[in-house]
């Protein structure tokens, strides 16, 4: 870039290269027009911004200018303003060409191109008001987040059903557990029975163990939520509508963290599940085969605890969701949740790892989308085939299709 092609540029935002000539030699440049402090070449000249600026204005609205003192006046920097004659004659003496003035439209073009070098050169902190939410979020996770399970009341876990095997830890097979379609013929003719027992003959054998701990994360969330001054200041409706919507993916999140990809299992404290559990409460695996995967991906990204806490927000504020009503306010949150999460990014992870951090994510949350009316659809499944107290009214009510 030649030096003249800034010279359209104010003071305030001298390039670098203006910069460097000042400091070549350690000595301040002086310019050749009125001997003021040079601020470097404008116009193939060195020149000081008033200079500079006094031949832009001259050239782009030509003037014809007169001495009263008969063309031999000597410019400095107390009487330049004083013969615009003489100063106009002194700067194309020293070679100033009218050539090299950029129009206002390259100006402005060169202006917006130093503005994305800046930003790309200069890394991204994040704002005041993206550090409050931030912190606003985390806290509200931490209130409610039990990664112990210590205040966890559950009924017993019974594992004598067949589970699937777990083939390298990501492909499912099932054993000997029948699908839920074979299932559903099958116990039409028994259902009479079971509900005239109490329920005592149970085809699910961990489902009220797995009922109780969804129960459990279910409440968990709805407090992370209304903890939140931005979430309780919305329609109760909205609220209703986000939490359903969001249940099952902010659930999987909170999972995630406690998903140990070595061994394929989730550590809940002094608690311990793998997928067979699931098969054993009546899911399928239509269900947890990409469910599976899901976590192994998830978990392989190595998120920070913020970067999951900012992915609930996400996934809560979601402004498409069946039933809302204010889709604007929901929008604009989610927006600056998801830009708080990219600044975060960018600004406190290292180049290797921050790489296509931020689409990952976003793709994690796609992808959990596309199992979230398959989740519902197996629930009420699973009741249909084994109701009586099996799923607590909260989960039923989340799953409802009813606003």
């Amino acid at each position: 870039m030649s030096k003249e092609n800034l010279s359209d540029w104010p003071s305030s935002q001298t390039s670098a290269e203006e910069e460097e000539d000042e400091e070549d030699d350690g000595e301040p440049k002086v310019c050749q027009v009125c001997g003021d402090r040079a601020t470097g070449y404008h116009f193939n000249a060195m020149t000081c911004e008033g200079c500079k600026g006094f031949f832009r204005r001259a050239m782009k609205h030509p003037t014809k200018f007169c001495c009263p003192w008969q063309g031999v006046c000597v410019i400095t920097k107390n009487n330049r303003r004083q013969c615009q004659a003489c100063r106009l004659h002194k700067c194309q003496s020293i070679g100033m060409l009218k050539e090299l003035i950029m129009s206002k439209e390259a100006v402005e073009k060169r202006r917006s191109q130093i503005r994305r070098n800046r930003m790309v050169e200069e890394p991204p902190v994040l704002s005041p008001q993206q550090e409050a939410v931030i912190q606003e979020l985390f806290n509200a996770h931490e209130k409610t987040f039990d990664i112990t399970f210590s205040h966890f009341q559950f009924r017993p876990i019974d594992r004598d059903l067949n589970p699937m095997s777990v083939d390298g830890g990501k492909n499912m097979v099932f054993t000997t557990l029948p699908d839920v379609a074979d299932l559903t013929t099958d116990m039409e003719k028994e259902k009479k029975e079971d509900r005239s027992d109490g329920g005592k003959n149970t085809v699910f054998t961990t489902l009220p163990h797995i009922a109780d701990l969804t129960t459990y994360m279910i409440q968990n969330i709805i407090n992370f939520a209304k903890g939140l001054p931005s979430f309780r200041a919305l329609a109760i409706d909205d609220q209703i509508s986000l939490l359903k919507g969001a249940m099952f993916e902010m659930m999987q999140i909170r999972f995630n963290m406690m998903f140990n990809v070595e061994t394929g299992i989730w550590e809940c404290g002094p608690l311990t599940y793998c997928m067979d559990d699931a098969v054993r409460a009546g899911f399928q695996r239509h269900l947890l085969d990409p469910l599976m995967r899901f976590h192994y991906t998830l978990r392989n990204l190595q998120l920070q605890e913020v970067e999951y806490v900012l992915m609930q927000a996400i996934s809560l504020f979601s402004p498409d969701r069946p039933g809302v009503i204010n889709h604007g306010v929901i929008d604009s949150l989610q927006e600056k949740l998801a830009i708080a999460l990219k600044v975060h990014i960018d600004s406190k992870r290292a180049k290797p790892e921050k790489h296509l951090l931020y689409p990952k994510i976003l793709a994690c949350l796609t992808e959990m989308r596309t199992m979230n009316e398959e989740y519902t659809k197996q629930v009420l499944q699973i009741q249909d085939i084994q109701p009586g107290n099996s799923f607590d009214p909260l989960i039923l009510e989340v799953v409802s299709k009813d606003p």
